[in-house]
């Protein structure tokens, strides 16, 4: 029987009502005891990293997070990190950078009710979340929610309360797990190199949502604190240049200063194409920016922060952000 360990982090699972709200206080042990149908799958033991709520989660917790698996990784098979739903699609793309080649899994789950709520969906995606941690050939990092495996680059929360609340974007859901078995959609690749973690991140990376009217010398200023800067465009993707809100001027001046620039789209399905349209096919002949193509914008973001830790050259930031991390065709 294999052994896996649960990392507590905190979230709504873990939440109990105050007047203040719900606020994470259900230490990892308790919430392994509200569902002891785990013991007929796995060995489970559990440690408490943090107790937060995941709009609190910062790229240092991401950091801690791998140190942890780490530390424990030659005694456990398997991993199940405990997480709010709120950021817990940029916590999967950014473990997904920051552990890599890992030939055991590491499974995030949570739920959108605490699980001491009388109606819950926290028991099923924990018990979900150690049955496939427990299956044989399955590896890397993963989402398991709602009775989905979603591959840990390509979940997204598009759902505020209902407990279908993740779906996988741009690519097939890696498994079906219902009350009876598990079938895998995507089979990965026996993974024959060595694990390798990464230990440093590089947070100094703004996100910027263009709506029309909003004037250019916004990224005068975003220049002057970040280094990195994700642009969500509109469509298929390119930037707005007539009369005074133009765009593209400015981006002059970010990439004569050294910043990293990806385009990426507003649009959740089917990606960035900037060579279709003017507006794109401009600023990639003119400058030197990046595109998200179908990457979903919190892999975006995280494989950035991944990146400009080790390099800000943009050639090289380049040649990183456009290779996979994986053989299995995966960012």
């Amino acid at each position: 029987m294999k052994k896996i360990l649960m990392i507590g982090t905190g979230g709504t699972i873990a939440s109990i009502k105050t007047e203040n709200g719900l606020v994470p206080q259900i230490s990892s042990d308790e919430l392994l005891a509200y569902v002891p149908e785990i013991k007929e799958y796995c060995l489970a033991d559990s440690i408490q990293l943090l107790n937060i709520d995941s709009t609190n989660i910062q790229p240092e917790h991401w950091v801690m997070m791998t140190e942890a698996i780490e530390k424990y990784y030659d005694k456990y098979d398997g991993f199940v990190i405990t997480h709010g739903t709120d950021t817990m699609a940029y916590t999967s793309a950014a473990l997904s950078y920051l552990i890599q080649n890992s030939s055991k899994p590491i499974v995030l789950t949570g739920a959108q009710k605490p699980i001491n709520a009388e109606i819950t969906d926290a028991k099923k995606n924990l018990l979900d979340s150690f049955r496939f941690a427990s299956e044989d050939g399955v590896s890397g990092v993963y989402v398991v929610f709602d009775g989905k495996a979603i591959i840990g680059t390509r979940a997204r929360k598009v759902k505020s309360k209902s407990y279908s609340a993740f779906e996988s974007i741009n690519f097939p859901v890696a498994a079906i797990i219902d009350d009876r078995r598990i079938t895998k959609y995507i089979s990965k690749y026996n993974i024959e190199k060595e694990v390798k973690f990464y230990k440093k991140i590089y947070p100094s990376v703004f996100l910027l949502k263009l709506a029309p009217g909003m004037e250019a010398d916004v990224l005068d200023y975003i220049g002057e604190k970040y280094e990195g800067l994700v642009i969500e465009s509109y469509g298929a993707g390119g930037l707005p240049f007539l009369d005074k809100r133009n765009f593209l001027h400015k981006l002059e001046g970010l990439i004569e200063k050294g910043k990293i620039i990806v385009i990426a789209t507003q649009v959740m399905f089917e990606g960035s194409d900037m060579g279709i349209y003017e507006v794109g096919v401009k600023a990639l002949q003119k400058y030197n920016v990046l595109q998200a193509y179908d990457m979903n914008i919190e892999a975006v973001i995280t494989k950035l922060m991944w990146i400009m830790a080790q390099t800000k050259n943009f050639e090289e930031v380049k040649t990183m952000f456009y290779t996979r991390i994986h053989e299995d065709s995966l960012y």
